[in-house]
Formats: structure tokens, sequence, C-alpha cells
């Protein structure tokens, strides 16, 4: 078994807000993976070091300055009436709705689920936003979002 119920995730409390309602069909689509899961992708997509962002050191791709090519502010938009993800974002992933998309909080909490049910739900997601990882499947462009309300984009491939 890969994944875990989203009733049983440790912040399942973020996708059954009464403020921020998510439909049914996009929580069967949030898929938490188990943490054997998390640890095998996180080391295949993420790091082979470090376990939590935080410690990204060099050889992590994360680290590299020439991975990251831009940056915004994700709290903003967070905090107004925009539905949409910040604009800067869209226009840097260029991914179709049906894309596999990963939400890295730390080797053992990744959540998976497509590009077109995170950008309906990217405001509950950012509730775990201490340097947590969105990476497409089969995809270069990276997204990380920082507690401070920042975000960077980049490409693993840079």
């Amino acid at each position: 078994m890969n994944y875990i119920s989203l009733t049983e995730h440790k912040k399942s409390w973020i996708f059954s807000r009464a403020d921020m309602p998510i439909s049914e069909q996009d929580a069967i689509a949030i898929k938490p993976m188990t943490e054997t899961r998390a640890s095998m992708l996180w080391k295949e997509l993420v790091s082979k070091q470090v376990d939590h962002p935080d410690f990204f050191r060099k050889g992590d791709w994360a680290f590299s300055i020439e991975t990251w090519q831009g940056q915004g502010n994700w709290e903003n938009v967070w905090d107004s009436e925009q539905a949409s993800l910040p604009e800067a974002l869209v226009t840097h992933l260029q991914w179709q709705d049906n894309t596999v998309v990963y939400y890295c909080n730390d080797q053992r909490h990744i959540i998976e689920t497509t590009w077109s049910t995170f950008q309906r739900c990217w405001k509950n997601f950012l509730f775990m936003d201490d340097g947590a990882l969105l990476i497409g499947k089969k995809r270069n462009e990276v997204v990380q979002f920082l507690a401070n309300g920042s975000f960077q984009w980049g490409s693993k491939a840079s």
C-alpha cells in the first residue's frame, strides 16, 4: 500500500476547514503517501542526503542557486479573495491538468495529487509551507513554498 487515507494524515484538518471547503472529488484525489513510499520518492526526486528542506546542502539540486530562476509572494494572494494561484506560478508551471504532482514537506510527508486539484486546493496545502516543494511527475519545473510567505520557482535541470 502506497497511500494512507486523507483522514489519517497528521494535518488532515487543513483539508476539512469550514472556511476553506474542498469538494469530495478533490478530497479523493489528495493522496498522502505512507512513510515508506514518501521516503523512497524523496530519495529519488529530492535528496539522498537530507530528510527536510531546512537541511539541503551541496549536491542537492534544491540547494543550488542555479536551480532557482525567480521568486514571489504567495501570502498576499492567500490572504486575498483571489482563488487562483499567484500568476507567476501559473505562468512558470505550464502543466496539463492531469499532471501528477507531489507536495513534498519532508522525507516522511508527501502528498500526491493532480495539478488541477492542487490549483483548486492550494490554499489548504499552504498551511504546510515550511519549505515544501511542489514537483511534477516527469517534469523539471519546481516550486518551493517558504514560511515567510514567499516562493521560489525554477528547474531541476538548470
